[in-house]
């Protein structure tokens, strides 16, 4: 039985709308060509909040502002550290470094489970996992 890999992941809001990215549609990877939320693995020797703020960064060009500690997530393959923090710039402003398409998704969007995205040029479905981080988030506001 492999240890679960440990990863950080930020839910970034702006005007109750809530970024996420779509993730990059290859084979191999989670829920590829699924939404889901922006971060990453915690390398060795770091801890969950440094490791969200390097992911952010390296993924978005976004400097993150002091987050919040949201709530951890475990499963048998990931256990995510979740935290949040406001989105302070706007969209163009944001890089996309990683994944296919990133998106300010309402909480409608969430509620149905999926968004449609202009590079994929199609509606495509929420990470159940992220759904449900999402939807837990939005009951606690």
């Amino acid at each position: 039985m492999n240890k679960p890999i440990h990863v950080a992941i930020a839910i970034l809001y702006q005007k109750n709308k809530f970024l996420m990215q779509l993730r990059d549609n290859i084979p191999g990877i989670l829920y590829p060509g699924y939404w889901g939320l922006f971060g990453g693995h915690i390398e060795p020797g770091e801890t969950p909040e440094v490791a969200v703020k390097r992911e952010i960064l390296e993924e978005i060009g976004y400097n993150l502002p002091p987050v919040v500690e949201f709530g951890c997530y475990p499963d048998e393959r990931v256990v995510r550290h979740v935290f949040h923090a406001p989105l302070l710039v706007e969209l163009n402003q944001l890089v996309l470094n990683e994944g296919w398409d990133m998106g300010l998704l309402t909480p409608e969007d969430i509620h149905q489970g999926n968004c449609y995205s202009q590079n994929a040029g199609e509606v495509r479905p929420l990470g159940n996992v992220h759904q449900r981080i999402m939807l837990d988030f939005i009951d606690k506001k």
